[in-house]
């Protein structure tokens, strides 16, 4: 069934709060997602910030243990309006460089959906109307953390959350641990184009009309998120420092490989000491996030 929701309330923690709406396996949820200080589609400031949450939304049939996965069908802005930051993160550059960066204040970008860009018109740089192409992703996507824990939107952990990582973007299908009941999944902070790393702090930020499938895996028992690709398959580490969250995503993908494709030991290891790729999703937020990958076309059956 296809669902439309229009959020009144919103959250600033993935939490077990009361469902916004109860869905079914299968079903299509098309719903609007703020920007990160709180505006929608109309420029209005209807919740505050930091990031907040569309959600939770119920799905029948999941219980902790499950996956959760939800397919991300379409993500489109719906408003001309974005912006992003002016300075790099100071924690990113040798402290010796930190005094060189610039205020930190807002670029504006013009973003049109029908030409699918996003154009700069302030500050007057070298840049001059820099234009780059769309390229739309869910800065926040995750379930309720465990053990009733309320966690800010502002970070992430095992439930997912603020990992800003440019592969939860159309196409994709992402996997969380279920943990618990209904799942109570979220959705949120989207950005029309984005830099690995989130390095200034944000991507160019806007609201979005967001269209999800999502479906119960039982049993599959997720330490981490994971997801797919037409072309790969990812686990997702949200940590901090930055190596232990590569050793939670590197962690997960083996036993995926293990558990999923019938791979030992062994095998797991010298495919992935040859041919993981590892990407950076977030190195602003309190928790960073790293994101191991494999070509699915190197996976058996």
């Amino acid at each position: 069934m296809r669902i439309e929701h229009r959020p009144t309330q919103f959250h600033n923690t993935f939490g077990p709060h009361p469902p916004a709406l109860t869905l079914d396996d299968g079903d299509v949820l098309v719903v609007e997602t703020l920007d990160s200080r709180g505006r929608n589609g109309r420029m209005e400031t209807v919740a505050a910030p930091p990031n907040p949450l569309s959600g939770p939304f119920c799905v029948r049939g999941a219980e902790p243990g499950d996956a959760l996965e939800i397919e991300i069908l379409a993500l489109r802005p719906n408003r001309a309006y974005g912006y992003c930051g002016t300075a790099v993160a100071e924690h990113v550059v040798e402290p010796g460089y930190v005094r060189q960066l610039p205020p930190r204040e807002l670029a504006i970008w013009e973003v049109d959906a029908e030409a699918w860009t996003a154009t700069l018109t302030e500050p007057d740089t070298a840049l001059g109307r820099l234009t780059l192409p769309l390229d739309p992703m869910l800065g926040c996507i995750g379930v309720a953390p465990k053990g009733g824990q309320a966690i800010s939107s502002a970070t992430s952990a095992e439930h997912g959350g603020n990992m800003d990582y440019r592969g939860y973007r159309q196409g994709v299908k992402a996997l969380f641990p279920v943990f618990e009941p209904g799942a109570l999944f979220f959705v949120g902070d989207g950005h029309a184009v984005q830099g690995d790393g989130e390095i200034v702090g944000m991507g160019i930020e806007i609201s979005m009309d967001v269209e999800l499938r999502v479906r119960v895996r039982k049993g599959e028992g997720l330490a981490w998120p994971r997801g797919y690709t037409d072309g790969d398959l990812f686990a997702v580490g949200n940590a901090r420092p930055l190596d232990q969250a590569l050793q939670h995503a590197t962690t997960e993908l083996l036993a995926c490989l293990q558990k999923d494709h019938g791979l030992d030991p062994v095998a797991a290891s010298i495919l992935l000491g040859q041919c993981v790729r590892y990407d950076v999703g977030n190195v602003f937020d309190p928790a960073y996030t790293v994101v191991a990958r494999i070509a699915r076309s190197l996976l058996p059956a």
